[in-house]
């Protein structure tokens, strides 16, 4: 039998959280929901962010690629603490502490999953929901399926670039040219996730993924690790510091 996905993962080289399985992964990107919403104050996202930050050598593999992952997070950050700052009123304090306190709070919301789930395997993910926390199996496979849909449209949206490209729809040089090159690009991959969603239901329906169905059997054992358990501890203990700081 090849190697599963955890066992070609934690043989490589990298960051401690290579041994860590998918759980904890969802768990502690999950678990900064509650923490964005300690973020009262400044003070508290500025710590809480700090304390995330300096946990990156522990989950980061590539360092060239982290700026792409956490480019939407910041943006978004950014957005809404300029919205902040602009439709703030007067009788609600100082505006500038105002609008830095949401970018934090979105940046402590935001920062853990962009790094963690780069860890995600769609189906090892699978096989850990239903054999650990006994989720159904149409469930399980749907969620398979959407994680994979999502993976693969960083490849859909090269080839549809690509393809634009050779039959010369390129953008121009101005600003305005490369945004309607843009908004049609994404126009495409829109329409090819619709196609795509498709397919995979009706393979889905062929294979018995249908409420009723026959009961489902899973390859590949989903056990709990020490890992596991250390990495949800520390990403918990993390996640806590804007709710410390608060208190």
């Amino acid at each position: 039998m090849p190697p599963t996905p955890a066992e070609r993962r934690s043989a490589g080289p990298g960051p401690l959280v290579r041994h860590c399985g998918p759980l904890p992964l969802l768990a502690v990107s999950l678990l900064a929901v509650p923490a964005s919403f300690a973020v009262t104050t400044w003070v508290a996202g500025a710590a809480g962010l700090a304390a995330q930050l300096l946990c990156l050598p522990l989950v980061v593999d590539r360092w060239r690629a982290l700026p792409r992952r956490l480019l939407p997070g910041a943006v978004g950050a950014l957005s809404v603490g300029w919205s902040a700052w602009l439709l703030g009123e007067p009788g609600q304090g100082e505006p500038l502490l105002a609008a830095l306190t949401a970018a934090l709070r979105l940046a402590v919301l935001v920062l853990p999953g962009a790094v963690l789930l780069a860890w995600l395997d769609p189906a090892e993910a699978g096989d850990h929901l239903a054999q650990r926390l006994r989720v159904p199996g149409r469930l399980v496979v749907a969620v398979v399926a959407a994680l994979g849909l999502l993976s693969a449209l960083a490849d859909a949206w090269e080839q549809l670039a690509a393809s634009r490209r050779a039959r010369g729809l390129g953008p121009g040089p101005g600003p305005l040219s490369r945004g309607r090159w843009l908004a049609s690009t994404a126009f495409g991959l829109l329409v090819d996730a619709v196609r795509r969603a498709g397919r995979v239901s009706t393979a889905m329906d062929a294979r018995g993924a249908v409420p009723g169905g026959p009961p489902r059997t899973w390859a590949l054992p989903a056990p709990w690790r020490r890992a596991d358990a250390v990495c949800l501890l520390v990403g918990a203990a993390v996640l806590a510091v804007p709710l410390v700081v608060a208190a």
